[in-house]
C-alpha cells in the first residue's frame, strides 16, 4: 500500500525504512543548517527528534532559515520547527529544549537514548563539548564547519576533520580536538575561502536591531556578524542529513 514513504522505500528498502523510523536523532542548533537538516531526516523517515536551540525567529533570518516566515519571526525557533515537523508526519516523536548547548548542561541531555547527533551550533566551545560528550558515549556525531561568508554552494565536501582545508573553523577544531585526544569526526565543510563581509557599523544588528521588544539578541554576542545566503547553509544542511541517512540504514 502506498504511504508518504513509498518513493523512499523504492531506494532504500522497507528495512531501511524501518531502521529510520525506529532511530532518534537530537539537532543541535535549528537555523540556516539544522533547520534544513530536520526537515530533511523526518522527510526521510526519522521518527524521534530532538531540537535544541534558545534562539528566536529574526527579521534577519528571512533570507536563510527554512522555518524564518513573516508570521513566525519573533517565535522560538524550536517551536515552528515542531509544527512543521509533525504537519510533515503527525507519528513523529519531538522533544523540545529551549536552550543553547554549554558544557555547563550536557549532563542535562538523554545522549544514552540517541542514536545520532547532529552539531550545528555556531561556537567552538559547543561543538568540543559536543564532539567529546558523543565520544564518551560512543554516539556518531557529523559536525558542520563554517557556513557564513560563503557563495559556492559547490564547494561543501564531506571528510574526516584531519583531512580538512581552507576553512578557518576546521583549523580551530583541528587544533583542539588534537589536544584532546580526539582522532577522528565526520564534518561537513567548505573549500571556499571566505569573503569578508560589507560591514557598516551605522547599520547592523548592534546598533539598529529590527527584531521585536523580548527577542534574544544573539548577534550581540558575535565579535561581527557573518553575512549569508540562502542557498550555502541549506546545501550544508541536506548533505548532513544525507549523511546521517546513509549511516544509520548501514548499521
Amino acid at each position: 500500500m502506498q504511504n508518504q514513504f513509498s518513493r523512499s522505500e523504492l531506494l532504500i528498502g522497507k528495512e531501511g525504512i524501518e531502521k529510520l523510523h525506529k532511530s532518534r536523532v537530537a539537532i543541535f542548533g535549528i537555523g540556516g543548517v539544522g533547520g534544513y537538516t530536520v526537515d530533511a531526516l523526518v522527510r526521510s523517515g526519522v521518527e524521534q527528534i530532538d531540537l535544541i536551540d534558545d534562539d528566536k525567529v529574526c527579521l534577519t533570518n528571512l533570507n536563510r532559515q527554512l522555518i524564518a516566515t513573516r508570521k513566525t519571526v519573533g517565535k522560538d525557533k524550536v517551536d515552528i520547527m515542531r509544527e512543521r515537523i509533525l504537519e510533515i508526519n503527525p507519528k513523529v516523536t519531538v522533544n523540545v529544549y529551549k536552550t543553547f548547548f554549554l558544557p555547563e548542561n550536557a549532563d542535562t541531555f538523554p545522549f544514552e537514548e540517541y542514536d545520532y547527533v547532529v552539531d550545528a551550533v555556531d561556537t567552538v566551545t559547543a561543538k568540543i563539548s559536543l564532539v567529546m560528550k558523543c565520544q564518551e558515549m560512543n554516539i556518531p556525531i557529523i559536525s558542520c564547519m563554517g557556513a557564513g561568508n560563503k557563495m559556492d554552494a559547490s564547494a561543501f565536501k564531506v571528510a574526516d576533520i584531519y583531512k580538512t582545508k581552507v576553512c578557518p573553523l576546521a583549523k580551530v577544531m583541528r587544533r583542539e580536538l588534537k589536544k584532546r585526544g580526539v582522532k577522528k569526526l565526520k564534518v561537513v565543510y567548505s573549500e571556499e575561502k571566505p569573503m569578508t563581509p560589507i560591514e557598516d557599523e551605522n547599520d547592523n544588528c548592534k546598533n539598529h536591531c529590527i527584531c521585536p521588544p523580548g527577542v534574544q539578541r544573539t548577534c550581540l554576542q558575535r565579535r561581527s556578524v557573518p553575512g549569508s545566503m540562502a542557498f550555502v547553509p541549506a546545501v550544508a544542511g541536506l548533505i548532513i542529513a544525507g549523511e546521517v541517512v546513509k549511516d544509520i540504514i548501514a548499521e
